[in-house]
């Protein structure tokens, strides 16, 4: 059965198309020496000075998370403990690396520590048995989870994973644009303020048209951000994804129908949006839209701090801004978002589970607050550093003078973490079936009652299926 379970792992690994991964940035400072764990709070394996070698498999480039200054002073520390580093894509593309570890995995390479880049991968995996649980490591520690870390990584009662970086979906903004239409940055804003927005900074047409915004989503399955803007902004766990938490069809929630609605305004109506066929034949990404001024505004997450102030494949050639995650009524409170994260998990077929629990738990403390290129979900990272991290995540870009520091570090500071309905193993099926509804709703092939009607339908069979 084993067997079995690796080999549709490989099929399906097969079959996928890739999209562009995430990016990162430079190093985050220090917190104090007072903050950091110590060796015997990480589970380090003290009584046992045999040297072993962890494989820990990864998305990542060296860009984006700098391994090896991280990796170098794991094993300056805990020298018992060799890590070797496999990178599933030098792109740093999320899903041509899940294809890949589920073809290792297939393989029965050996594993130690996995890293997963979303909440569907990580509960996909889990259910299929490729991760161990490390609830018994956490317990030797004496700590709780929600008291350490920003985002909570239970699923079905268990810790299979600790979070690493935390990545706050905001919006990114072409400050001379906005400048240009007598507008400012916006500090407390709604969904109908951005598809204001987005219709004043509208300009021109045909080939050189300037689009207002850009959504990279969704995109077989994938970006489903794109899809639940006006869940985005919930403080209930049942309010922000197409299924509740105990399973069940969410697509009633009108919440869900709303997004539907603003999709097609801004594209139909305000034409305001880049058209969703342009983004699909043309093959765009957020990344070249912004940075080369055919979109005025993006939605996007926070690992794009690191590239704010341009890169050598990217370069910046204007001021940019940052804008809080859009909020659905005047009266809701501003800051509460999607957040993205990293699933730093044991593998289940690893046989030195301590050590890799020493790296993860290492990683998403220490490591990652003090070499790390991302913002870390480790609440220890004192509120006093924010500034000095900030410098030195955008001193890695090429022009970070033109970045608007003072409205990233208040968005960054009032975003708050959206509740995370912890995702069914079925989960990525949903999100196909319901992107290619959305397809034909978007290339102007039924209407938003047919959609969601064909949603319920298609979403149902998926639930009944795997229940």
């Amino acid at each position: 059965m084993r067997r079995n379970v690796w080999t549709l792992l490989a099929v399906m690994a097969l079959l996928g198309s890739l999209l562009a991964g995430c990016g990162g940035g430079k190093q985050a400072s220090s917190p104090s020496a007072s903050q950091t764990p110590s060796s015997s709070q990480t589970g380090e394996a003290s009584t046992s000075p045999e040297r072993v070698t962890i494989r820990f498999y990864t998305h990542g480039t060296e860009q984006q998370y700098n391994w090896s200054e991280t990796i170098a002073a794991f094993e300056a520390q805990y020298p018992h403990i060799k890590v070797e580093l496999i990178q599933l894509s030098e792109k740093g593309d999320t899903q041509e690396a899940t294809q890949k570890l589920d073809l290792a995995a297939a393989s029965g390479d050996q594993m130690d520590v996995l890293m997963f880049s979303d909440p569907t991968s990580y509960a996909k995996r889990v259910s299929l048995g490729m991760v161990a649980p490390i609830d018994e490591f956490i317990e030797k520690e004496g700590y709780k989870v929600a008291d350490e870390y920003k985002v909570d990584t239970v699923l079905n009662g268990q810790y299979y994973a600790l979070p690493g970086k935390f990545n706050p979906w905001y919006v990114l903004l072409n400050k001379e644009h906005l400048e240009e239409a007598g507008l400012e940055v916006p500090k407390d804003w709604t969904w109908d303020d951005f598809a204001a927005y987005a219709k004043a900074l509208t300009k021109g047409e045909g080939t050189g048209k300037r689009y207002g915004t850009y959504f990279h989503g969704p995109q077989n399955g994938g970006w489903f951000e794109f899809l639940k803007l006006y869940m985005g902004n919930q403080t209930q766990a049942e309010d922000t994804d197409l299924l509740k938490p105990d399973g069940s069809s969410n697509l009633g929630n009108p919440l869900f129908r709303q997004t539907l609605e603003l999709r097609v305004k801004m594209e139909r109506d305000d034409k305001s949006a880049v058209p969703y066929a342009d983004m699909l034949s043309q093959k765009l990404h957020y990344r070249t839209q912004f940075f080369n001024q055919n979109a005025s505004m993006i939605l996007i997450g926070s690992w794009m701090n690191s590239e704010l102030g341009g890169t050598d494949q990217n370069p910046l050639h204007h001021r940019v801004a940052v804008a809080p995650y859009p909020k659905n009524q005047p009266s809701d409170p501003i800051g509460f978002t999607p957040v993205t994260t990293d699933f730093m998990a044991v593998a289940a077929r690893s046989k030195h589970k301590e050590e890799a629990y020493t790296f993860i738990r290492w990683y998403t403390t220490e490591g990652l607050a003090t070499l790390g290129y991302n913002i870390p979900s480790w609440k220890k990272v004192r509120e006093e550093d924010m500034n000095a991290l900030i410098d030195r995540i955008l001193s890695n870009t090429n022009n970070p003078e033109l970045v608007d520091k003072e409205s990233l570090i208040y968005t960054l500071s009032v975003s708050q973490a959206s509740p995370i309905s912890p995702p069914a193993a079925y989960q990525a099926e949903v999100y196909k079936a319901v992107n290619v509804e959305f397809e034909k709703l978007i290339l102007g092939s039924q209407t938003i009652d047919q959609t969601l009607a064909n949603m319920e339908s298609e979403v149902q069979k998926i639930i009944e299926a795997n229940t």
